[in-house]
């Protein structure tokens, strides 16, 4: 949803404009291509490693969440990939470019909040393993993959902000 305010500068979009929507949208793009190479990876070496661990152990645990985690986020990085369109995002107004920087802004500083519940909540299973009596391995090797999982998103979404948020300033300097 575009700001009222901001409705009087849906002039058509300048040539700056243009390059600066085309690279975010770029951007945006390569961050999935990351994601989506992180959970390939992860499938790739945690089903590997999944069959060859022992079953009801610690290990077994943490590359079996590693494989639901990461079909999750090869989903959500080809839906990211397939919803990038740099080439059509030309015609942005100013308002509409405003509002998708900081919308996407806004998500990855949520995500990033997330993911630290994401390590919060490994660690109480880690610290609930060592009471539990049924099955603290499970617990211990899902808290292990909340902890590799959560970090690396953490750091992605948190990098990924810091590598976008210069769009901002390029936006607000194109303001009249």
């Amino acid at each position: 949803m575009v700001a009222p305010f901001l409705l009087f500068l849906s002039e058509p979009t300048s040539a700056a404009l243009q390059l600066i929507n085309h690279a975010r949208e770029l951007l945006a793009e390569r961050g999935m291509a990351v994601l989506g190479t992180w959970g390939l990876l992860n499938l790739v070496v945690s089903g590997y490693l999944a069959k060859r661990a022992a079953p009801r152990s610690e290990d077994y645990y943490f590359h079996l969440m590693n494989i639901g985690w990461n079909m999750v986020n090869v989903l959500l990085a080809v839906w990211g990939i397939l919803r990038a369109h740099p080439a059509q995002v030309a015609s942005m107004t100013l308002p509409e470019s405003l509002a998708a920087q900081f919308d996407f802004e806004k998500i990855l500083l949520f995500n990033a909040g997330l993911d630290v519940a994401y390590v919060c909540i490994g660690s109480w299973l880690r610290a609930r393993a060592d009471s539990a009596d049924e099955r603290p391995e499970r617990l211990a090797g899902f808290g292990r993959s909340l902890w590799l999982q959560g970090g690396f998103l953490f750091l992605f979404d948190v990098g990924f902000y810091l590598v976008y948020h210069p769009f901002a300033g390029q936006l607000l300097a194109e303001l009249p």
